[in-house]
């Protein structure tokens, strides 16, 4: 089972995620995971500690959630296509709420460095893991082809949790990866 810490941290990025930053409350958070009322200040007694413990939270969950994908290592472009579709369709789909939660939190961060921190730390971890895939499929990703890539990625994600649920994701993602082939 799992500690009530846990749920209330997996309850409050989908109140962010589904309702925005506004809707993050000690008493929601408790309503929506079931606890008892006050449990959630039990954890995180101010606001600005429970913003800052679904901001690591999150950070914590993609981390896991990228060791657990990153398996066997695409060998070429069409293996690299495939596994960056894969990313951009859980990222839209089941974990929709979630990276709806992220793009929150980063902006709820943006005047905070120490909220922002772990969502940092993690980008810093996603563009060297980024970085090792380019080269795994001989691609030489400088510092910008590298933030480029992760820009197009990110766009796409945006795109299909704001604007297009249903845009195509292959064809996009096709076209970030055959254009870092090109230098």
């Amino acid at each position: 089972m799992t500690d009530t810490r846990s749920r209330a941290l997996d309850a409050a990025v989908t109140l962010v995620g589904e309702q925005g930053i506004r809707a993050l409350t000690h008493a929601r958070v408790d309503e929506r995971a079931g606890l008892p009322k006050g449990s959630t200040s039990n954890w995180f007694r101010t606001r600005h500690a429970l913003v800052a413990g679904v901001t690591a939270w999150i950070a914590e969950r993609e981390r896991a959630d990228f060791a657990a994908a990153s398996g066997d290592a695409p060998r070429d472009a069409d293996e690299l296509i495939d596994a960056f579709s894969a990313m951009v369709a859980a990222e839209t789909g089941p974990f929709a709420s979630r990276s709806r939660a992220r793009y929150a939190m980063f902006l709820e961060g943006a005047a905070d460095p120490e909220l922002l921190a772990p969502l940092l730390a993690q980008r810093a971890a996603f563009e060297e893991w980024m970085r090792a895939l380019l080269a795994g499929i001989g691609i030489t990703p400088d510092h910008d082809l590298t933030r480029a890539t992760m820009a197009g990625l990110e766009g796409l994600v945006l795109h299909r949790l704001t604007v297009d649920p249903n845009a195509e994701i292959r064809p996009v993602v096709a076209r970030i990866v055959r254009g870092a082939r090109v230098r």
